[in-house]
Formats: structure tokens, sequence, C-alpha cells
């Protein structure tokens, strides 16, 4: 079953926050397990995002989330955002093509 993790924050850091992402990106190429990844900012709160991962299985997440590389990621963004972020953990029940 596919699963997603959503991480909802807010910053003032955008630009950061994205150098990051890359770094992360880079540096664990072909070992992260994660499929896909969007960033998105609310155009309603300024300064809020989130943040959709997608993993083939939840297992595959943890894996993923173990990795020291993920870790340092989740301690550098704490130190961007104004507060802690909230993470949401969703398996798929239903994913379709409209």
């Amino acid at each position: 079953m596919s699963f997603i993790q959503v991480v909802e924050f807010d910053t003032t850091h955008e630009q950061d926050v994205q150098r990051l992402m890359d770094e992360w990106r880079d540096s664990t190429q072909g070992e992260h397990t994660a499929t896909h990844t969007t960033l998105t900012r609310d155009r309603t709160r300024p300064g809020h995002y989130v943040a959709i991962v997608q993993f083939p299985s939840y297992e595959e997440a943890m894996r993923n989330s173990n990795m020291p590389q993920t870790d340092d990621l989740a301690h550098r963004m704490r130190d961007l955002c104004g507060g802690p972020p909230r993470y949401m953990d969703l398996d798929v029940i239903r994913d379709e093509d409209l």
C-alpha cells in the first residue's frame, strides 16, 4: 500500500528550505525511498507551507526516515521554522487519475 507523509510548517526562509530539500535529494541519490515530493505555499496564510512526500509503502518511508541525511534535514528544517513542523502519516486507500 502506498504511503504519503505530509509535513506542515511555517517559515520566512522559503529559499533556505528549498536549498535543504535539494541538498537532501542530492546527498541521498540512489538511497532514498521517496518516489515523489511536492512543496506547496498557502495563498491565504503567508509563510505557511505543506510538503507532501510519497513512498511505495510505510516500511519504505520508515527506512527513509532512519537515514542520517533525513535526520539532519529534519533538524535543520526545525531551525528555519517558526515552531515545530506538524507531521501526518497517511496510508493511501484510493488513488486515481481523473
